[in-house]
């Protein structure tokens, strides 16, 4: 990923059932790009968002999905999720505040 900025690499939180019961356990989701690695996530969401301080980050890779129209078949783009754990003395991040 070469010059690639901190407000490309998170593309949008993600917001499921499943997200929201982490945010008690300060365990935030975002789709991220696909070629991003663990440290320029953690760089990315300490600069857009003050006073949060990342513990951790686990990421999964998902392939896109097989789709057909007629006899042509293809994928679905591929997609990276990032799970972001943040320190117990760190702030909560805004935008998930009203939710």
């Amino acid at each position: 990923m070469a010059a690639v900025l901190y407000y490309d690499v998170i593309l949008k939180p993600m917001v499921t059932e499943k997200s929201m019961e982490g945010m008690g356990e300060k365990k935030y989701t975002f789709l991220v790009h696909p070629e991003a690695n663990k440290t320029q996530i953690k760089e990315a969401v300490e600069n857009m968002f003050e006073g949060v301080k990342v513990a951790k980050v686990n990421t999964q890779n998902k392939e896109g999905k097989l789709r057909r129209r007629g006899l042509k078949s293809g994928r679905t783009a591929k997609t990276k999720k990032a799970i972001v754990q943040l320190t117990p003395d760190s702030k909560e991040i805004e935008i998930f505040a009203g939710l």
